[in-house]
């Protein structure tokens, strides 16, 4: 059995917005519906080089001019164009600036109302427990449960849709300046024992800490590895990735088996875990597709036959 109540939320939303106004209305009547006390509204400039985004941006920030709920807003917007990483990180330290916790959506994160009330109940049970250090609202795991609770514990983060707190984000270093690249993988086996994963995240992190990836949420990721930090993670999908195709940043596949998730609910009591551990399986279901193991793995045992072979062809 499910609620079917529209949940209210208690906690303080950040909305992240740009240039798309048909996914910005979507997530924005969806905060509508939950109605934040408060709501913190950053929005990127145009682009140079992109003429028509100058309206584009416009539009956008019109949408939220139709707050008709008892809210305190707060508003961040840009002229320029600042890009991924800074847009982002900007609005988010901003947000955590002016609060000591709450909820962050990008545009094309479209919540399930359920999302709110699970990110409620875990700020609340986890705002002094610092072995917890992330919410997330996506479920990637195509109808797995994990345990026996109403969420599940993760060494990953995952950002489409999530709650977090001051105490994680000011530690936040957006260039990666505080960790040496010679020791990455070393720590990273601390987590991980998939050869192929080490390899991914290690060429990831150079890539960021290089500036040739114009992103800022790899460094939040990084930053919960090197602290032993878990996330929370619903047994249902709670975000729904909207964005996937034309205009998107990093999402441009539109047959990606994780754009659109459908939205699903919570039970109507959460229960919690159990045990405070990770589900080791369900990280290697995500990465397994994120970093396409299973053809990397074929690849690999394809050549490491072909080597062994030619070394025993020489040593006869």
């Amino acid at each position: 059995m499910t609620s079917t109540a529209t949940y209210q939320t208690q906690s303080a939303v950040l909305f992240i917005v740009f240039n798309r106004p048909h996914t910005t209305r979507q997530v924005f009547e969806q905060i509508r519906n939950a109605r934040p006390p408060r709501l913190y509204v950053a929005a990127d400039g145009p682009r140079n080089n992109k003429p028509e985004e100058e309206a584009l941006c416009k539009q956008v920030r019109q949408i939220t001019d139709e707050i008709n709920w008892p809210c305190e807003v707060e508003t961040l917007y840009s002229e320029s164009n600042l890009g991924c990483k800074e847009a982002v990180s900007t609005a988010i330290t901003w947000f955590f600036e002016n609060e000591a916790e709450g909820i962050i959506l990008e545009d094309d994160c479209l919540p399930a109302n359920d999302f709110f009330k699970f990110c409620d109940v875990m700020l609340d049970k986890y705002r002094h427990d610092t072995r917890i250090r992330h919410i997330g609202g996506s479920n990637l795991q195509k109808g797995r449960n994990w345990g026996n609770g109403a969420y599940y514990y993760s060494n990953l983060t995952h950002v489409w849709g999530w709650a977090g707190w001051r105490r994680v984000w000011q530690e936040y270093d957006k260039n990666l300046t505080r960790y040496d690249d010679a020791l990455v993988r070393q720590q990273l086996a601390n987590i991980f024992d998939d050869h192929l994963i080490l390899d991914s995240w290690e060429v990831i992190f150079k890539e960021v800490k290089a500036g040739r990836i114009d992103t800022w949420d790899y460094q939040l990721t990084f930053l919960n590895f090197f602290n032993n930090g878990l996330s929370v993670i619903p047994n249902v999908n709670l975000i729904s990735n909207i964005g996937y195709g034309q205009g998107a940043t990093h999402t441009a596949d539109t047959a990606n088996d994780f754009a659109n998730t459908p939205l699903q609910s919570l039970p109507d009591e959460i229960v919690h875990p159990d045990f405070i551990l990770p589900q080791k399986q369900a990280d290697l279901f995500t990465l397994s597709h994120e970093f396409d193991l299973e053809a990397r793995h074929r690849k690999y045992n394809k050549r490491s036959k072909r080597f062994k072979r030619w070394l025993k062809s020489i040593l006869k």
